[in-house]
Order: structure tokens, then C-alpha cells, then sequence
């Protein structure tokens, strides 16, 4: 007979912190923030004063260097509050990962200092109008003229767009499929970049989505990340950790339904 899995005392500990975070600062508010569609800019940047902004970013970079299972643990922890802002801050991670892991010393000095403390929030940005599971079809493009690139196309469903700061952004640099993709990170101040309206949604709208708009963005060389044509392979293994926290996600969120149910039960019964 195996041993049955337990999580470790540092893991344990983790989840306890996540969990006492998401009673005190979360939880208490959840449903006004879906109800008025308010985005909770001020408490997940306390997260990030947890190491939660950062959670899987090596520490070298600043961030806490923990696991999958910790991250899991963590957002799990959170969407038992609110799911919407669990995966936002999963989101979040995801992108600040994807810098570190396969960003040059350059474009990480640049973008990681601020996306660690969350002074700088970031977006994941790989669907398009025209290509959703199709996403090696994507058509945004980004022509290299000298120091820079000339980056134009639409974005859909982006988590965060317009009020992100930071957008971790696959274009097309080459030929045709997967091959063909970059890695560039756009910042929301440069010229040419818009938002369309907010998507209306059945839920989540404590975390804004929108079109993410590309018109003649001028892009540095030194906000790639990566070389070019590595773009897609790097926006596959975000979304294998995103997959995971999404997952957590999903249960945190089942479980307060649960313990809801079983809570207006026992209240029916007496």
C-alpha cells in the first residue's frame, strides 16, 4: 500500500496565509464587486505583498520561486472568494512567468521589478477574432523596421484590457503557423494601442475583458521575449501552468458552493 499524499508543512502554511487573506480581504466583498462590476485594483495588489503576484517567478527576479502545488494551493484558496479574481491574478502570474522563464536579461530588468509588487499589472494576449483553439492561425503582425516593430491586429477576450499596464502579446513575425509566432511584451501607453467596450458577461465581472486593439503599435526590439519564432512555444507552456491554476480555480470555487448548500441545509433543518 503507497502512502497517502499530504501536503507539507510549508505547503500547509501557504494555503493557510491564502486562505486567511481571501476571508479578510475577498470573501466580505465578492458579491458587491460582481454586482457593481468594480475591479478590485487595491486588494489584489495586497496579494502581491503576500508573494502572490509572483509566485512561480524564480527568486533571483524577485518573485518567490514556489511550484505548481503551491501555486494551485494558493489560487484555489482565493476563488473560494471570488473566482474572477483568482484567475486574474493567475493571469497575472502567467505572463510575469513567461518573462522570466524566457526573457533576456534586457526586457526582464525592464518589466519584472514592477510586476512583481504589482505596480504593473499584466495581460495574456494569444485569442483572436479568427482564432480561438486554432490559436498557431493567429494573424496580428509585427513588421521589424530597425530598433523596433510596426504591430497591428485585434485581440479578443482579453482578462484586464484597459486596465492592465502590461500586455504579453503573440504576433506574427514570420510564416504562416506556429513557427511564424513572437513573443512581445506592449505596454498600455504606447501610441496606437486601444480597447474595445467591456464583454458582458454572466458572472466574473469583478475582471474586465475586452478587445485589445493594435494600430501601428511601435514596439522596442528589446521588449521581445525571446527569439523570434519561439512566440507560440512560450505561450503553450503559460497556458500549461494557467490550465493548472484554472483548474484550482474551479474547485475553490465549487467548494464554497458546497459548503454554501450544506450551510442553508442545515439552517432549513432547524
Amino acid at each position: 500500500m503507497t502512502d497517502q499524499f499530504q501536503l507539507t508543512d510549508d505547503q500547509l502554511a501557504i494555503q493557510d496565509v491564502a486562505r486567511k487573506f481571501t476571508a479578510d480581504a475577498i470573501t466580505p466583498h465578492a458579491a458587491e464587486w460582481d454586482e457593481n462590476g468594480h475591479f478590485p485594483r487595491d486588494v489584489i495588489k495586497q496579494a502581491a505583498e503576500l508573494g502572490f503576484a509572483a509566485i512561480y517567478v524564480s527568486e533571483e527576479a524577485g518573485g518567490i520561486g514556489l511550484g505548481r502545488l503551491e501555486a494551485a494551493l494558493i489560487m484555489e484558496a482565493m476563488a473560494y472568494g471570488c473566482p474572477a479574481t483568482s484567475a486574474f491574478v493567475s493571469i497575472h502570474n502567467m505572463a510575469s512567468w513567461m518573462i522570466d522563464r524566457f526573457g533576456g536579461d534586457e526586457v526582464k530588468a525592464k518589466f519584472l521589478p514592477d510586476l512583481v509588487t504589482m505596480d504593473k499589472m499584466a495581460s495574456y494576449c494569444l485569442t483572436e477574432p479568427g482564432s480561438g483553439s486554432d490559436a498557431a492561425a493567429l494573424k496580428t503582425t509585427a513588421r521589424l523596421e530597425g530598433d523596433h516593430y510596426v504591430v497591428n491586429g485585434t485581440k479578443q477576450f482579453i482578462s484586464g484590457a484597459g486596465v492592465n499596464d502590461i500586455y504579453v502579446t503573440m504576433v506574427r513575425t514570420g510564416q504562416p503557423g506556429p513557427k511564424g509566432i513572437s513573443c512581445l511584451v506592449i505596454e498600455k501607453e504606447m501610441q496606437g494601442v486601444s480597447f474595445g467596450a467591456k464583454e458582458r458577461k454572466l458572472g466574473w465581472n469583478a475582471s474586465p475583458t475586452a478587445q485589445v486593439i493594435l494600430d501601428n503599435v511601435k514596439v522596442p526590439v528589446e521588449n521581445r521575449v525571446g527569439a523570434e519564432g519561439d512566440g507560440f512555444r512560450f505561450a503553450m507552456a503559460g497556458l500549461d501552468g494557467g490550465r493548472l491554476n484554472i483548474g484550482a480555480c474551479s474547485l475553490g470555487g465549487a467548494q464554497r458552493c458546497l459548503d454554501e448548500a450544506i450551510a442553508y441545509t442545515k439552517d432549513r433543518q432547524q
